[in-house]
């Protein structure tokens, strides 16, 4: 279910962004992008309802923070029973360990004012804006990635005859989809100014549900 490609270091500040699925072909992607080294260094795969990897991810996040010191931001995309996962996934955030991620009411920026409705979006206007940030953001080469799930589902993200971007015949995209939205993340959201970095609980906690 999760593929680790580094050690993940004190004080790392991650946005965590979750394609959903709803079974059949395509699986529930998650990929963990460090603010910090600007890198994925984590993702996340699974074939099943979105509810069901919702308690996979909380025990992943809850792993995340005891490492890091730092609460990460975390947003399902609200299609696909995102909204329902990601509230029971806000049931599930006894301690605060992590921060749901709540949209803005004019759009991502930080500092915008922040709405009720919590996860990402996707929709016709949001769609063109965070896959062309992303493809501006793999031409600089501004993030690494390792995952190579990832990166052969990029190579096969074409432009279509209507001029739309997605998944060519037959592939997917839902580790395209989770990266824009991470991405977006990235950009909008900030670590807690007052962490102190915590003592570490937990630990392999991953390993166990890896």
């Amino acid at each position: 279910m999760f593929r680790l490609y580094r050690e993940i270091d004190r004080g790392e500040f991650f946005v965590v962004a979750v394609d959903c699925a709803q079974g059949g072909l395509d699986a529930n992607f998650g990929q963990f992008l460090s603010k910090t080294k600007i890198d994925v260094p984590l993702v996340f795969e699974k074939k099943c309802v979105a509810a069901e990897m919702t308690p996979i991810i909380h025990e992943a996040l809850e792993w995340l923070y005891s490492t890091t010191g730092i609460e990460p931001v975390v947003a399902f995309e609200r299609q696909m029973g995102g909204v329902s996962a990601l509230s029971n996934l806000q049931i599930l955030n006894r301690n605060g360990h992590y921060r749901i991620f709540q949209r803005r009411k004019l759009g991502t920026i930080e500092g915008e004012q922040l709405t009720d409705a919590i996860g990402w979006d996707t929709n016709v206007q949001t769609r063109p804006q965070m896959l062309g940030d992303l493809k501006q953001a793999i031409d600089n080469k501004l993030i690494r990635l390792y995952d190579k799930t990832t990166i052969d589902e990029l190579g096969k993200f074409i432009i279509n005859k209507r001029g739309r971007a997605e998944a060519a015949a037959n592939c997917h995209d839902d580790a395209v989809m989770s990266l824009a939205i991470a991405w977006q993340l990235y950009q909008s959201e900030q670590a807690p100014s007052s962490s102190n970095l915590r003592v570490k609980q937990n630990e392999g906690t991953l390993n166990k549900i890896y």
